[in-house]
C-alpha cells in the first residue's frame, strides 16, 4: 500500500500552525507522513523581546535564527515528519521596501523559486498538497508568492496530486468575530460592527470540512511555541477554551483535483485511500 503523504507549503514560520495546525496533527496521528516547506526565514517578524521590524535596533539575522528554533518546536508538537526551509529572505508586509529587496522571496522569479521546491515534491510524492490561494489568504506578498511557486512546482514536477487552499467560510468568520468580541480581543474584523475585515469564503465554495477537535490543543500549543510572533496575538489572547470553540474545524477549497470529486468531503485524502 502506498504511504499517504501531505505536503504543506507555507511562507513563514508560524503560518503552518495558524492555518493547518489541526490537519497536520490530525493526519500525523493517523500515520500519514506530513511534510512542511517554509519558504522564508521570517526575519522581518518581531524579535523575541518585542522589537518590531521598524525599529533601528531590529536584528533580522537574530530574529531568523530564533524563529527557526520556534518552528522546530512547533513542528515537534504537530508531529511533522520533515521540515524544509527554502531559505529566502522575508519580504515583509505589503508595501514595505523589503518587498523588492535583492533576493527577497517576493522579488525572486517564480520559476527560480519553484526549482527549489520541485526536488522535495519528487522525493516525497505527496497525494495532497496544501498552500494559499491566489490572494495569499489575506494578501501578504510572501503568501501570494508561495501560491505561485507551489503551482509552478507542481506543474514542473509532473506529479498527480490534489491541491487545496485553506479557507474560512463566511458563516464561520462571522462566528469567529463574535468569539473575539466575547473575549474582548481585537482581531480580524472586530473593529467594524458592520463586518470589517476579510469576509471569508462563501460557504458554498468550501469543498472540505475537517473535524480537528482532537488536535485543537496541539494547534494552540504550536502557536504558543511561536511566542515571538503570537504571544500577544488574538490566537492566544482569546484563551484555550474559546480557541477550542472555533479552531476545532479547518476548511479547504479544492484547487487541483485529479480525482474529479464534487461532494463536500471530510478528508483531504478522500479518494486516495486504498
Amino acid at each position: 500500500m502506498t504511504e499517504l503523504t501531505m505536503l504543506c507549503v507555507h511562507a513563514h514560520p508560524d503560518d503552518e500552525s495558524s492555518t493547518t495546525g489541526g490537519v497536520l496533527r490530525t493526519y500525523a496521528d493517523q500515520g500519514v507522513r506530513t511534510v512542511l516547506v517554509t519558504c522564508t526565514d521570517g526575519a522581518l517578524g518581531d524579535a523575541p523581546d518585542g522589537t518590531t521590524p521598524e525599529a533601528k535596533h531590529h536584528d533580522p539575522a537574530h530574529v531568523a535564527e530564533h524563529r527557526a528554533d520556534e518552528l522546530a518546536a512547533a513542528a515537534a508538537i504537530l508531529g511533522i515528519a520533515r521540515v524544509e526551509m527554502l531559505g529566502y529572505p522575508d519580504s515583509g508586509m505589503e508595501g514595505w521596501a523589503q518587498n523588492d529587496a535583492d533576493g527577497s522571496f517576493w522579488s525572486t522569479p517564480v520559476d527560480e523559486a519553484a526549482a527549489r521546491l520541485v526536488p522535495i515534491l519528487l522525493q516525497e510524492r505527496p497525494q495532497v498538497v496544501v498552500t494559499y490561494d491566489e490572494i495569499g489568504f489575506y494578501g501578504h506578498p510572501d503568501h501570494i508568492q508561495a501560491h505561485r511557486v507551489t503551482r509552478a512546482a507542481l506543474e514542473s514536477s509532473g506529479l498527480t496530486a490534489s491541491l487545496f487552499y485553506p479557507a474560512i467560510p463566511s458563516s464561520a468568520f462571522r462566528r469567529f468575530r463574535e468569539v473575539l468580541r466575547e473575549a474582548d480581543v481585537e482581531g480580524p474584523g472586530t473593529d467594524d460592527d458592520e463586518g470589517g475585515g476579510p469576509p471569508g469564503t462563501p460557504d458554498e465554495k468550501i469543498d472540505v470540512v475537517i473535524d480537528v477537535s482532537a488536535a485543537v490543543d496541539a494547534k494552540f500549543d504550536a502557536l504558543a511555541a511561536h511566542a515571538s510572533q503570537t504571544e500577544s496575538s488574538f490566537f492566544l489572547k482569546m484563551g484555550r477554551d474559546r480557541f477550542r470553540q472555533f479552531f476545532g474545524t479547518e476548511w479547504f477549497v479544492r484547487a487541483i483535483d485529479p480525482l474529479g470529486r464534487t461532494s463536500v468531503d471530510h478528508d483531504l485524502f478522500a479518494g486516495w485511500r486504498g
